[in-house]
């Protein structure tokens, strides 16, 4: 296991074209940290500079401590899992195992007790004897986790190792990959473009947009306070509605104009600071609150929420929440969408009438260069 630092490292190919710009990342001893970014962001070309199959352009790339930018792959003691398996059809699951100890001049009892450790820990001991056509998809990752991991590397490489395996099978095997770093306690650097296996899997989360960081957080971190308006709509299922709005203030009060419609809240820092300015305004689905027709139970409020005038556009069942497809009541003007998230299954009419409260608390504000306020 080892530290993986880049420092101000860059990429840039012969045609001109910049992969990967200023990236500054750290990964702990021990940590599991996911690059995730739409498709051509630069994430798979971090992850192959690590492993010396690219090279660096500018800046400093160290592993366990040692500058690594001029070493090449076989010595950085990094093991990669790709996204095809790449496992060797004519070897038994045993010889696919052995192959990288014996490459290593390993033989005897300690290549056969390496590798039924890794079967013990892969649950592979009972395939040990079959070829990989005789596997299941997430029998076969497990059998490429386990290849790279029998050489005991300092740093595990995973590039979207899932992306073949079917929705039930990605989440069964990304629970299994979350599980075993938890007991091997090594460090990994794993690839994706899917949101939700970065925010389930990451110790922290390191999110990429044309070639450069936006942000690095943990999950939760990641998702609550976004540093811009890509982060604020990358990350989510569905993404958080951004809307163009105006600050103002009214008797003592901060206004979110909207389109046409108002929103009257309790002033804040982030507020005073963009009176008068447009901004971008987010609200994650599942802040926003359907006003049924008739009395609430129970006494009233002592101060209504503030709410938006919306039209259903059409919705979708989920079982347990239903997603709302809205747009906003304006005069004039280009329509603004937005998405709720609405718990239970609701009769949806399409131009039905909705109004949505909005907790205030759970707004964000992003200025016109796309950075969050406050």
């Amino acid at each position: 296991m080892a530290r993986v630092d880049l420092e101000h490292v860059e990429k840039v190919y012969p045609n001109g074209t910049r992969a990967v710009v200023d990236c500054t990342l750290h990964v702990e001893d021990g940590e599991l940290l996911v690059l995730v970014g739409p498709s051509g962001c630069g994430k798979s070309t971090v992850l192959r500079m690590v492993a010396g199959l690219e090279d660096v352009s500018a800046g400093t790339l160290r592993i366990g401590g040692a500058v690594v930018n001029d070493v090449s792959p076989q010595a950085r003691n990094v093991a990669m899992v790709f996204q095809d398996y790449a496992l060797y059809p004519q070897m038994t699951v045993r010889r696919n195992l052995e192959f990288p100890l014996r490459m290593r001049g390993l033989r005897g009892g300690d290549l056969r007790a390496q590798v039924e450790r890794v079967a013990g820990l892969l649950d592979l001991a009972a395939l040990l004897d079959r070829y990989p056509r005789q596997l299941s998809g997430g029998q076969r990752q497990r059998v490429a986790m386990g290849r790279a991991l029998v050489r005991e590397p300092a740093v595990s490489l995973l590039d979207e190792p899932l992306s073949n395996l079917d929705a039930k099978l990605r989440v069964q095997v990304r629970a299994e990959i979350a599980e075993l770093q938890e007991r091997i306690k090594t460090t990994m650097l794993y690839v994706t473009h899917d949101q939700t296996e970065a925010m389930t899997l990451g110790h922290r989360v390191a999110v990429m947009d044309r070639g450069r960081l936006q942000q690095v957080a943990p999950p939760r971190e990641l998702y609550e306070a976004p540093v811009n308006t890509f982060v604020a709509g990358f990350m989510g299922t569905p993404p958080m509605n951004l809307l163009p709005a105006r600050v103002t203030s009214a008797d003592g009060s901060s206004v979110l104009e909207i389109g046409s419609q108002r929103l009257v809240v309790a002033t804040t820092d982030a507020l005073r600071a963009a009176a008068g300015a447009p901004v971008t305004l987010g609200i994650r689905p599942e802040h926003l609150r359907s006003v049924e027709e008739g009395a609430p139970e129970g006494p009233p409020a002592p101060s209504p929420a503030p709410a938006l005038a919306a039209v259903v556009e059409h919705g979708e069942w989920l079982g347990h929440e239903t997603l709302a497809y809205l747009r906003l009541v304006a005069d004039g003007g280009e329509p603004l969408r937005l998405i709720a998230r609405l718990p239970g299954m609701l009769t949806l009419e399409v131009d039905r009438p909705l109004r949505l409260t909005v907790d205030p608390a759970r707004l964000h504000l992003f200025a016109a260069d796309g950075r969050a306020i406050g």
